[in-house]
């Protein structure tokens, strides 16, 4: 019973001693919600085959990719600021031939949103900035896309060529936290500093920004859909005025699947149509495997 009674003894003393804590933890302040949401995330992806006397055939190939998302969020004094940035890069190489570009994304956006009671809640005035350009040239290795026939392989972009900005002032709103939806007055700046290059965006030879103004629509989907998997897909629309029958699209989607802490698989695939560029549907696809390492996490 000496044992039983010591036992007994030492668990109500630890609790006494753990009491204060206990008291200190549940009277802490709750945390600053005009406080920042950071988050910095690295990506550095690769893959390589290699082929010899292999009778069934193969490629020599040799690839990575890069990337660096953001995301910085916080509300004060009845404003939601959000800002997300999106670089990524990647080389490839088969056989015998050089380096050739296979991913360039530099992504910016910010929005601002009025927050309030009643029907400010689900329903917010919304002011929008987005960017979106490449690092370095890109080139086309199979076919002519100039009027008149030039050398294969023909550079078709570059950093700033182009370069597309938007703006839109309108009302946001908010199915659920992780679904919200867009619609207003929409501006869009098209840029090609390179003068050689601007008949492939349509814009005249001493013509250096094309700017037009329209209607917007932009929804915005950010959630985990299953553990450890998550999907942000973004759909923008833009109808200038001076051609409402053929808006601009372009819808972007990211597939990260989480293997453990570092470790994530990841598909992005976008669509894009713009009559300025082509009357198709362009279409891109990556698959990547690869380190992720958040560099700023907080709270």
């Amino acid at each position: 019973m000496s044992g039983i009674l010591r036992g007994l003894l030492l668990a109500l003393f630890t609790l006494l001693l753990a009491r204060p804590s206990l008291a200190q933890e549940a009277e802490a302040p709750p945390a600053n919600p005009a406080a920042w949401k950071s988050d910095l995330t690295a990506k550095l992806a690769g893959s390589q085959a290699s082929f010899q006397n292999w009778a069934e055939g193969g490629v020599n190939t040799l690839a990575f990719s890069s990337g660096l998302d953001g995301k910085w969020e916080r509300t004060s004094r009845g404003w939601n600021q959000l800002y997300e940035s999106r670089q990524a890069f990647g080389m490839v190489k088969q056989d015998t031939l050089d380096f050739r570009k296979a991913e360039d994304i530099i992504r910016l956006t910010a929005t601002y949103r009025y927050t309030g009671d009643g029907s400010l809640d689900k329903l917010s005035p919304t002011v929008s900035f987005r960017a979106r350009t490449q690092f370095a040239p890109g080139y086309n290795f199979d076919k002519n896309q100039f009027k008149v026939k030039r050398p294969l392989p023909q550079k078709v972009s570059d950093l700033m060529s182009p370069g597309v900005f938007t703006q839109a002032l309108g009302m946001t709103y908010t199915h659920r936290p992780w679904i919200t939806q867009r619609v207003g007055l929409g501006g869009k700046q098209t840029v090609v500093l390179i003068e050689r290059l601007r008949e492939l965006y349509n814009m005249d030879i001493d013509e250096t920004v094309r700017v037009e103004i329209g209607l917007e629509a932009y929804t915005d989907f950010d959630k985990e859909i299953f553990a450890n998997v998550h999907l942000k897909s973004t759909v923008g629309l833009f109808a200038a005025f001076n051609k409402p029958e053929s808006p601009d699209l372009l819808w972007e989607n990211t597939l990260a699947m989480k293997v453990n802490s570092w470790l994530q698989f990841n598909v992005d695939w976008a669509v894009l149509r713009d009559d300025d560029v082509s009357r198709r549907f362009q279409f891109k696809e990556v698959f990547s495997v690869g380190i992720v390492y958040h560099i700023l996490q907080a709270p």
